[in-house]
């Protein structure tokens, strides 16, 4: 008898869900709408975003030089945190992932004693000014092809030109 009043109580909890769902299909019918050509619509946040990227294109437009000589050492040293997971900014200590940055203004391009550099930035030639360490810390990847450095790159100039600042400080520039 139990097994009965369990078959009662369970065909009406599935038939009411059934009923349910049946009824919303039904009732959305005559609220349908023609499918549309293109889905969505424009939202407002878009039209603000595209005011802001003209922003950042403005604050792209300002000069390297004018970045650099505004940038504060302080906060990119606290910029370089992120860096300090592969690289060392301590006299004398090397990290087995990065080259020790200490002294690297100045320096030929993959000629500390590291023994991780990739034979492109080996054999690249060039010193590390604050150009280069611009276009290199803003896309390693574009500027060393065949980079073994992981990092994607800074896309603020402002953070780039602190950074220097601070590698200019440790390098006694």
């Amino acid at each position: 008898m139990e097994s009965l009043e369990t078959n009662k109580i369970a065909g009406g909890v599935l038939g009411t869900l059934l009923f349910t769902m049946a009824l919303g299909i039904i009732t959305d019918i005559p609220f349908s709408h023609a499918k549309l050509a293109k889905p969505g619509y424009d939202l407002p946040a878009a039209v603000e975003a595209k005011e802001g990227a003209g922003a950042v294109a403005a604050a792209a437009a300002v000069p390297f030089a004018t970045l650099l000589a505004s940038a504060d050492a302080k906060k990119g040293e606290s910029n370089t945190k992120i860096c300090a997971s592969c690289h060392s900014f301590e006299q004398g200590v090397e990290k087995p992932t990065g080259p020790n940055l200490i002294g690297v203004v100045g320096r030929e391009m993959g000629s500390t004693g590291f023994t991780g550099y990739s034979d492109t930035m080996k054999g690249f030639g060039k010193k590390w000014d604050d150009e280069a360490l611009n276009a290199f810390l803003a896309k390693p990847g574009d500027f060393v092809k065949g980079t073994k450095m992981g990092f994607p790159g800074e896309k603020d100039p402002k953070k780039r030109a602190d950074i220097i600042a601070y590698l200019n400080s440790i390098s006694g520039k």
